[in-house]
């Protein structure tokens, strides 16, 4: 299977799942404390969403925003979006592939939440150099994600990022699954010229907040 083709799957699963995806998320600990840091971030003025899926975050950001881009590849993930939202017209959403996708304008804060552990390995300084050319002079960048994976998932091996995931029908699509650990990923970024803390919470989940650096 190559790099592109892996995309095209994990795509086609999270298009498949959209129906059903909140009945695969686990009461997994921690998820209070990322959704307090967004808060406590204050995503304000003008907001990207990049992979919205079915609106998890977008009412949050909400709270806070002067208005919001919402991207995802899914056409079914951003109808349950946009009905989650109730037509808020503060709310643009945007139907396109990221791998493919580039900003038609720049923005004050971009967001991702469960997004960067499904960007395979090689392309993460490619996604982050997206993430640049989004922001305005100043901009800030927040993240929210985990680094879970059942056994169940492991079809290729604990040191393989790619996972295995079913439908409720049990159909099986493979995705990239990357189990960054918090220190690691924020050396990751510096590296490639980003000042973002990254912390852990008491479960699996973590975010990440801050910008890149002066130059």
């Amino acid at each position: 299977m190559t790099g592109r083709e892996l995309l095209d799957e994990q795509a086609g699963f999270y298009r498949a799942v959209a129906a059903e995806y909140d009945d695969h998320a686990l009461p997994l600990p921690g998820g209070d404390e990322v959704s307090a840091a967004l808060d406590a971030f204050r995503p304000t003025g003008s907001v990207l969403e990049l992979a919205c899926g079915p609106g998890t975050w977008t009412g949050q950001l909400l709270r806070h925003a002067t208005e919001v881009t919402a991207v995802d590849a899914s056409a079914e993930m951003i109808d349950i979006a946009s009905a989650r939202v109730g037509g808020d017209q503060r709310v643009r959403f945007v139907l396109a592939d990221l791998f493919d996708w580039r900003p038609d304008r720049r923005y004050d804060v971009v967001f991702f939440g469960f997004w960067l552990s499904h960007v395979p390995p090689e392309r993460l300084a490619s996604f982050w150099s997206l993430v640049a050319d989004c922001l305005r002079p100043g901009g800030r960048v927040f993240f929210v994600d985990d680094g879970h994976r059942t056994v169940e998932e492991l079809v290729e091996g604990a040191d393989s990022v790619v996972v295995q995931r079913r439908l409720k029908d049990g159909t099986a699509y493979r995705v990239v699954k990357v189990p960054y650990q918090p220190a690691d990923l924020e050396q990751r970024l510096a590296r490639l010229g980003w000042r973002v803390e990254v912390r852990a919470t008491s479960g699996p989940f973590y975010w990440g907040a801050g910008a890149r650096e002066a130059f």
